[in-house]
């Protein structure tokens, strides 16, 4: 069992920055590959950015060049650093941990971001 708990998110004016931690305890958050994931009122869960254990990473369209997922394994900790930050990038953001071979897959409850002026 992994239990994640993000932090980071807030109020932030238009072209502002934020940094999510995802802190995970329970597990070692080596064995899986770690998203950060949002939803937006009145919208489907998106992926926003994901690594795999091998430090691969991808990234939805939309924040490409802006949003950076990075994780240290020996702080059992994922962050998602975003840049130049947009009001459509207004959401509540979740992190996840997923791990097919084992069939598990863990959220977190959710920090939210508000982009606004």
């Amino acid at each position: 069992q992994v239990q994640l708990v993000e932090s980071g998110g807030g109020l932030v004016q238009p072209g502002g920055s934020l940094r999510l931690s995802c802190a995970a305890s329970g597990s070692r958050i080596s064995i899986y590959t770690m998203g950060w994931y949002r939803q937006a009122p009145g919208k489907q869960r998106e992926l926003v950015a994901r690594i795999t254990r091998g430090g691969s990473t991808n990234y939805l369209d939309s924040v490409k060049g802006r949003f950076t997922i990075s994780r240290d394994n020996g702080k059992n900790t994922v962050y998602l650093q975003m840049n130049s930050l947009k009001p459509e990038d207004t959401a509540v953001y979740y992190c996840n941990a997923k791990n097919l071979m084992l069939q598990n897959d863990y959220w977190g409850q959710g920090t939210q971001v508000t982009v606004s002026s």
